[in-house]
């Protein structure tokens, strides 16, 4: 009978046996004596156990993680974000000079209580943010606890599946070193087939056997990736409570602040600007009235101290009246000079006359 089905695998060595304390080491021996190799459904249910275990548990959280909507939370944020940013505070920024908008005083009071109601609206809905928030950070602490369930059942299912891989390289070994032999010892001295079949179905059942502990030891490399991947997990469940918690103690409360310091610096520009307005228009009016003071000042001084009728104005009256007399007079004297010339040519035309009639009797 050929010796190959007597040859042994090389154990890999995979676990640290220094690491098993007195009572992991009584179990591996309960384990190796209990375990029977021609029970072909104990070799198939071995360590079976220990991987039902973690599946289980690995449901019971599926399960859950299934019900949470893992993109609520950005969700949430994003929503706040874009609710802040369409409350627009650089909206309340006006151009222009305060008189130049004065018509439209109304429309600037009314851009404030707009942007002030605006700001009660979006405050409610911060409110309501902020539950969902404390909501959902509350959900991801005890997602991070369950997590850490998780991670506490993956070393014990790891260690579970230490024990059932070393009492199986255990059996492996002493199947191949002592029960083997003598199968095939027997075998060949019988030369009976019923032997020779019984060894060679034991080393069919030690062949499967050694498939089931790859199983573990495959098992057993995906619980030791696990462990990393559920840290992993929980640090950015971690990593989210604490964004969460910095919304809701700092950011939020800073977006409140610097909106209602907007509103603040708003009012108070408005009034800076009405101020400014003001003493502007006072100055100009202490201006013009200054000039306006000097001129009518400096006029009634004037006309207080010129008389009733200036001397040249009695001067002008005076020559005026003088030069009247006088030509007065010169027409005067022209006049009768004129009369006297015209008598005089009254009486010569007179006599003309009459010596023109005499004549005209004598010769008749």
């Amino acid at each position: 009978m050929s010796d190959g089905m007597l040859q042994k695998k090389e154990p890999t060595e995979l676990i640290d046996r220094s690491k098993f304390v007195p009572g992991d080491l009584a179990k591996i021996e309960e384990i190796k004596k209990s375990f029977n190799i021609n029970n072909s459904d104990e070799v198939i249910g071995y360590g079976i156990g220990a991987q039902r275990e973690i599946s289980d548990f690995s449901d019971t959280i599926l399960n859950q993680v299934r019900s949470k909507d893992s993109g609520y939370v950005g969700e949430v944020l994003t929503g706040l974000m874009f609710t802040v940013k369409d409350l627009k505070v650089d909206s309340l920024s006006t151009g222009g000079s305060f008189l130049s908008s004065v018509p439209i005083i109304g429309d600037m009071v009314d851009k404030a209580k707009r942007f002030i109601a605006r700001y009660d609206k979006l405050s409610v809905q911060i409110e309501k943010i902020i539950e969902e928030l404390e909501k959902a950070r509350m959900n991801l602490l005890k997602d991070i606890t369950l997590l850490d369930n998780l991670y506490n059942k993956n070393l014990l299912y790891l260690k579970n599946l230490d024990v059932y891989i070393a009492a199986g390289e255990d059996k492996i070994d002493e199947l191949y070193t002592v029960v083997l032999p003598q199968f095939k010892t027997k075998a060949d001295e019988s030369n009976d087939p019923a032997d020779a079949q019984r060894y060679h179905d034991l080393s069919q059942l030690i062949n499967r056997f050694e498939k089931k502990l790859h199983d573990l030891k495959l098992s057993r490399m995906i619980a030791i990736q696990t462990a990393p991947q559920v840290r992993m997990i929980q640090n950015g469940d971690q990593v989210l409570v604490e964004k969460i918690q910095s919304s809701i103690l700092n950011t939020i409360p800073l977006w409140k602040n610097q909106i209602v310091i907007a509103i603040t610096l708003f009012r108070q520009n408005k009034a800076l600007k009405l101020q400014k307005e003001i003493s502007e228009t006072t100055n100009d009016l202490l201006k013009k009235n200054s000039e306006m003071l000097k001129s009518g000042t400096v006029e009634v001084a004037r006309e207080s101290e010129r008389g009733i009728v200036e001397i040249e104005t009695l001067k002008k009256v005076n020559n005026d009246l003088i030069s009247t007399i006088e030509e007065t007079l010169k027409i005067q004297q022209e006049g009768k000079a004129k009369r006297q010339n015209a008598e005089k040519e009254l009486i010569k035309l007179e006599g003309e006359l009459k010596t023109k009639l005499k004549a005209a009797k004598d010769t008749a």
